[in-house]
C-alpha cells in the first residue's frame, strides 16, 4: 500500500460532431445518447440546451432526461442552417450538477436539393455584324444554393438552342459567349436568339436554363442604290423653292442609322446652280427644288446627273454599287410672266415751258414670254400734277399742259410719275415703271435793276456815287451773279461816268461833270435791263432832301452806298500810305491798332492790301488834312478839280457824302495810281500772302489747340474777348 501507483483519472464526458442529412424524413431519429460517468444510486437526469431545444427554432431537438438519448424530431434544411451546437446537462436527482456542462454538435449534411438559378431570363449581347470568330460578346451566369464545396454546387454551362447556323459558343466552366465561325451578317440574320443551360453536379444534377439575345450591329457594307436608272420631272418657271420631285433610293443597311443614310450629289446638267437636292430624313429619298427662277425662254429642259452615298464611309472591303448613279430629266413649263422695264427708272430732261402736246419720250416694257403672243398696254399710275399725257398703245409720253418752275409737284427740280405696263393673259400681269423728269431752267425773264430809278449829285469837281443791285425770277444758273455795265449804246458816257462792282452790286459815279441822263445794264446772260439816271433839279443838289429809293431784297447782298464809298475811299488811302511807308515817308509804327476800317472788296492786290486805316480820320478830318497841295495828276480830267486847303468838319451827318467825295477825289488825282485809261485788275490775288490761308481756321479740331493771346494787341473793343479766351 505504501507504494502505490499513480492513479487514472477519468475524463469528464465528451460527446463528439453528430452528422445528420438534411431532409431525413424518419422523425423522430434517434441521433446519440449521452451518460455521464458519475452514476447516483438514485440515477442522473439529463437535459439539452439551445438553438432548436429552448431557442428558435423550437422543438427540433429533444432528449430522454432518465436515458439520455438525444431525438430529431422535424425535417433539417441545410441552407437554413447548416449546425446546431446545443449544451448537455447531468444532475442528481436533487437538481445538483454531477458534470459540468458539455457541448453536443449537430451538423446537417448537404443534398442535392436545390437546383441552378440564373441570374436573369434574360441576357443582351451585341456584336458587329462579320466579327472574326472568338469575338466574346457576353457572358452568363448562375447560382446553386447547395454546399458549394460539393458537387451539388459544381455548376457547367451549355448551349441547347441558336438555330441551324450555330454561329455561337460558351464556355462551359465561365459561361462567356463568343463568336464560334464568320459570316455574321446583320441583313441576313440581325438578331440571334440562344437558349443556354447550367446544371449542378459537374453538369449531370439539377439543371436549369435562360435565353440569351445576341444583336448584330450594323456596319455600312451595303451601298445605297437608286431603285431605277432614269427619272423624270416637270416644274414651272419661275418657281423658284419649289419641289421638283424624288427620286427613290434603297439602303440594306440599317435605318435610320449612319449607314443607311443618304447624300446626294447633282454633279452635271446644272451649272448655273439652278437646283438642289436634299434627304427626306423619313423615306431616305432624294428631293430635287429649284433655288433660282427657271425661264422657259431660255431653256426648257435639263438632264441632271445624280449620284447617292451614305454619311458613314462604305467599308474599304465593300465595292461601290454601278446603281449609285442615276440621270433625271427635268422640263421646264411655260408659264406667263410679267412684263419688265429694261431701264428702271428712266430719267428724262425737259424744258421748262414746252408746250402741251411735246413728245419727250417714249416709255414701254418688254414681255418675257416670247413663245406666247401677247399685246401690252400702258397707263399712267401716278401724274400728281396732270402734267402728262400716255398713249395705251405706243407708250410715247407727252406732256399735256407746261411744265413750269416753281410747282410743289417738284423734288429739287424733278416731276416723278409712274408709268403701269400690263399684259392681256389670263390672269393678266401687270409692272410698274419709274418716269424721272428733269425740269431744265430756261432764261426767259430779264434782270431788274434796283432801284428802278436813282439821283446822283453832279456838282462840279464833286462825283456822286449810286448803289444799284439787280433781281432776276430765272433759277441759276440764269439768275445771280450779274454783270454790270453802262449801256453800249451810248458810248460816250465811259469817258464821264464809271460803274464798279461792290459786294455783288453796282455802283456807278461820275468822273468828271458830263450827261448826266444815261443807262446802266445788269445782265446774267445776253437779257439786258438797263436804268435812266436823270439829271438833278435843284432840289437834287442836296441828296439829304432827296433820298434814294429803297431797293427791294432779292437774294443778292444790300449794302448802302455810303459803306460802299467808306470802303473805297479806304482801299485809297490804304495804299497811300503803305507807298509811303516803303518810301520811308511816314514813320508811324506798324503795329498802331486802332479803330479802323477793313477793305474786302477790292479783287487787285491780295491780301497785302488790308493795310489798316485810321478810322480818326474821318472823326477828325482838320487833324490829318494835307497842308500841302497835292500833286496834279497829267491824266486827270481838265475839270477835275483838288481841294486847296484843309477839309471842313462836316457841320451834320447829311455832309458826310462831300466829305467823301473829297476823300476819292484826292484818291483819283494821287499820280502813283494807275491813270484812267488803264484796265483794272479784279482777278488778281497777289503772290505771297503774309497772312495764313484760310484753311488754318479749321486746322483745329479743339479750342487747346488755339492760342488766343492775340486778342490782347486788337484794342478796347477786344479786350473783352481776350479776358475770356486769352
Amino acid at each position: 500500500r505504501q507504494h502505490e501507483g499513480p492513479r487514472r483519472v477519468k475524463r469528464a464526458w465528451v460527446i463528439p460532431p453528430i452528422s445528420v442529412s438534411e431532409n431525413h424524413k424518419r422523425i423522430p431519429h434517434l441521433l446519440v445518447q449521452i451518460k455521464s460517468d458519475k452514476q447516483q444510486p438514485g440515477g442522473v437526469i439529463y437535459s439539452i440546451k439551445g438553438p432548436g431545444v429552448d431557442e428558435e427554432p423550437l422543438g427540433i431537438f429533444s432528449i430522454d432526461k432518465f436515458s439520455g438519448k438525444v431525438f430529431l424530431n422535424a425535417m433539417l434544411d441545410r441552407e437554413e442552417n447548416d449546425r446546431y451546437r446545443l449544451r448537455a446537462f447531468a444532475l442528481d436527482l436533487g437538481g445538483v450538477t454531477l458534470e459540468d456542462p458539455t457541448d453536443l454538435e449537430i451538423i446537417v449534411v448537404d443534398q442535392n436539393d436545390n437546383r441552378p438559378l440564373f441570374r436573369q431570363d434574360v441576357f443582351t449581347g451585341r456584336v458587329v455584324e462579320g466579327a472574326e470568330p472568338g469575338t466574346c460578346v457576353m457572358t452568363v451566369d448562375a447560382t446553386d444554393a447547395d454546399d458549394p464545396d460539393t458537387d451539388n454546387a459544381a455548376l457547367r454551362y451549355s448551349i441547347l438552342d441558336q438555330g441551324a447556323a450555330a454561329m455561337f459558343s460558351i464556355n462551359a466552366t465561365t459561361g462567356e459567349i463568343c463568336t464560334a465561325r464568320p459570316g455574321l451578317d446583320r441583313e441576313t440574320m440581325g438578331v440571334y436568339n440562344l437558349t443556354v443551360q447550367a446544371a449542378d453536379m459537374s453538369g449531370d444534377g439539377l439543371t436549369t436554363t435562360a435565353m440569351a439575345v445576341i444583336y448584330l450591329e450594323d456596319i455600312n457594307d451595303n451601298p445605297p442604290e437608286f431603285t431605277k436608272e432614269e427619272f423624270s420631272m416637270e416644274v414651272e418657271e419661275q418657281a423658284a423653292g419649289a419641289d421638283v420631285g424624288k427620286v427613290f433610293v434603297h439602303d440594306k443597311d440599317l435605318a435610320g442609322s449612319p449607314s443607311w443614310l443618304a447624300k446626294f450629289t447633282i454633279l452635271e446638267g446644272d451649272p448655273e446652280g439652278a437646283f438642289a437636292i436634299r434627304t427626306d430624313p423619313h423615306t431616305n429619298d432624294g428631293v430635287l427644288s429649284v433655288v433660282k427662277p427657271l425661264d422657259h425662254e431660255v431653256r426648257d429642259r435639263f438632264e441632271l446627273t445624280v449620284s447617292v452615298q451614305n454619311e458613314r464611309p462604305l467599308e474599304p472591303s465593300v465595292p461601290a454599287s454601278p446603281r449609285a448613279v442615276a440621270t433625271v430629266r427635268v422640263r421646264v413649263r411655260d408659264a406667263n410672266e410679267a412684263p419688265v422695264f429694261r431701264e428702271n427708272p428712266r430719267r428724262i430732261s425737259v424744258l421748262e415751258g414746252t408746250p402741251p402736246g411735246t413728245a419727250i419720250t417714249t416709255y414701254t416694257a418688254s414681255d418675257p414670254d416670247t413663245h406666247q403672243i401677247q399685246t401690252l398696254s400702258y397707263a399712267l399710275l401716278y401724274d400728281p400734277a396732270d402734267w402728262l399725257q400716255l398713249d395705251p398703245h405706243s407708250g410715247t409720253v407727252r406732256t399735256k399742259r407746261e411744265l413750269l418752275h416753281p410747282s410743289a409737284f417738284l423734288q429739287g427740280g424733278w416731276y416723278i410719275a409712274l408709268v403701269l405696263a400690263r399684259d392681256d393673259a389670263e390672269p393678266p400681269l401687270s409692272a410698274t415703271g419709274t418716269l424721272s423728269i428733269e425740269i431744265l431752267e430756261v432764261n426767259d425773264h430779264a434782270p431788274q435793276l434796283q432801284p428802278p430809278a436813282g439821283v446822283l449829285c453832279g456838282q462840279p469837281g464833286r462825283g456822286g456815287t449810286l448803289l444799284l443791285g439787280a433781281t432776276d425770277d430765272d433759277r441759276p444758273p440764269h439768275g445771280a451773279p450779274f454783270h454790270f455795265q453802262l449801256s453800249p449804246q451810248h458810248p460816250q458816257l465811259a469817258r464821264n461816268w464809271s460803274i464798279a462792282r461792290f459786294n455783288g452790286e453796282a455802283t456807278p459815279s461820275d468822273r468828271n461833270q458830263g450827261p448826266l441822263d444815261h443807262s446802266l445794264m445788269a445782265h446774267p446772260a445776253p437779257i439786258p435791263a438797263s436804268i435812266p439816271i436823270p439829271p438833278p433839279s435843284p432840289a437834287a443838289s442836296h441828296p439829304s432832301r432827296h433820298p434814294v429809293p429803297p431797293h427791294a431784297h432779292t437774294g443778292v447782298p444790300r449794302v448802302p452806298a455810303v459803306p460802299a464809298v467808306l470802303a473805297a475811299l479806304g482801299a485809297a488811302r490804304a495804299r497811300r500810305r503803305r507807298r509811303a511807308l516803303r518810301k520811308g515817308l511816314l514813320q508811324r509804327s506798324r503795329d498802331d491798332m486802332r479803330d479802323n476800317i477793313l477793305n474786302y472788296d477790292e479783287q487787285g492786290g491780295g491780301e497785302e492790301d488790308q493795310d489798316a486805316y485810321d478810322i480818326n480820320q474821318l472823326r477828325h478830318p482838320e487833324l490829318f488834312s494835307p497842308r500841302a497841295k497835292p500833286p496834279l495828276r497829267r491824266d486827270a480830267p481838265l475839270s477835275s478839280g483838288t481841294p486847296l486847303g484843309p477839309r471842313k468838319l462836316p457841320s451834320s451827318p447829311s455832309d458826310i457824302e462831300d466829305f467823301i467825295n473829297e476823300g476819292l477825289e484826292a484818291a483819283d488825282s494821287d499820280p502813283s495810281v494807275p491813270p484812267y485809261d488803264t484796265a483794272l485788275i479784279y482777278d488778281y490775288e497777289g503772290s505771297g500772302s503774309v497772312a495764313s490761308p484760310l484753311s488754318s481756321i479749321v486746322s483745329s479740331l479743339t479750342d487747346e489747340d488755339q492760342d488766343y493771346d492775340y486778342l490782347s494787341e486788337w484794342g478796347p473793343r477786344f479786350r473783352r474777348l481776350a479776358d475770356l479766351y486769352g
